[in-house]
């Protein structure tokens, strides 16, 4: 009786989000002519509201740690990548707008990925090769002059809770190359939203923010070690059940 309510629920979350993005694209569209932020802001209305679904239909709840540990500098945000849950929550609340760095083909999605093309987002193309990453240099510093924070996810892929992916220096590369400090995040949103999973499981998410690591001094793996080690750490404070194990 349980795996049906939650599948029904998941099932009309899934139904919402699906006609919430077509909706919410044609909004993004009229509202491209409007300042950056302000645009920004408009899309990021349908983030809010999927977050606020989650909670209402699927009984997803979060909390945040750490927020006090936001820099008033710029930023780039490195965290644990566990589902799509992160992907939407983080967009809306970070003290500043986010620029993503994800692959190009992402702009194709239909009404997605055209409302995502509207933004400063920065996508890759894979088939340049190391030049690739000399874009994201480039694109980055831009959008860190301009007031925007960036934010990859190391591990490349959504990891299982427990587990931890192996992760790549591009972010603190970036960091490095631009001079902006890094903000890591640690969070458990795979307990509720698993990877690959249809099913939406009910619980409270934490999404902890830990301190600035300044770029000064450090070269790509020694600071990607700081990160790594951090947010790892933080994981077994989050989740301990799923490292009692190990």
């Amino acid at each position: 009786m349980r795996h049906t309510v939650l599948f029904l629920r998941s099932l009309l979350f899934m139904f919402i989000m699906v006609v919430s993005t077509v909706v919410w694209a044609c909004v993004c569209f009229l509202a491209a002519p409007l300042p950056y932020n302000k645009r920004f802001w408009v899309t990021a209305r349908w983030n809010v509201f999927m977050i606020w679904c989650a909670k209402v239909i699927c009984g997803i709840r979060y909390q945040v740690k750490g927020a006090e540990n936001y820099p008033d500098a710029p930023a780039v945000v490195l965290s644990k990548h566990q589902s799509a849950w992160e992907t939407i929550f983080l967009l809306p609340n970070m003290p500043r707008p986010l620029v993503f760095v994800f692959k190009k083909e992402i702009l194709y999605i239909p009404f997605f990925g055209w409302a995502m093309a509207l933004l400063r987002m920065i996508p890759i193309d894979r088939n340049k090769g190391k030049n690739a990453f000399k874009d994201v240099v480039r694109h980055g510093k831009r959008r860190l002059k301009d007031g925007q924070w960036i934010i990859m996810f190391p591990e490349g892929t959504r990891i299982p809770v427990g587990q931890a992916g192996k992760y790549k220096s591009g972010g603190t590369r970036l960091a490095i190359a631009t001079g902006a400090v890094v903000v890591p995040i640690a969070h458990n949103s795979g307990e509720c939203w698993p990877k690959n999973s249809f099913i939406k499981r009910p619980g409270l998410i934490t999404v902890s923010i830990g301190k600035p690591i300044s770029p000064e001094g450090q070269t790509p793996d020694s600071m990607m070690q700081q990160v790594e080690n951090w947010i790892e750490s933080e994981m077994r404070v989050i989740s301990p059940h799923a490292y009692s194990a190990g």
